[in-house]
């Protein structure tokens, strides 16, 4: 969902041509502020929720980049 959103705020900047260096420091800023959230508190929280079985889901999903095959669960 986050680099969904991401790419697309990208593609508009290419499509409209109005990318500034401040802009771009902004969102650089925010994408780290939200990979920290990600990283402190959001995956924690979803452990402590489901445990063993996020563990599971953490060694077979990326963070970031989605897969380029079904993750088949056993």
């Amino acid at each position: 969902m986050y680099v969904g959103f991401a790419t697309g705020w990208i593609g508009l900047w290419i499509v409209f041509g109005h990318a500034n260096l401040a802009v771009i420091a902004a969102v650089a800023a925010a994408a780290l502020g939200v990979h920290l959230f990600v990283v402190f508190y959001e995956e924690p929280t979803l452990r402590e929720k489901f445990g063993k079985g996020y563990e599971e889901y953490c060694r077979n999903v990326r963070r970031w980049w989605p897969r380029a095959r079904a993750w088949d669960k056993p």
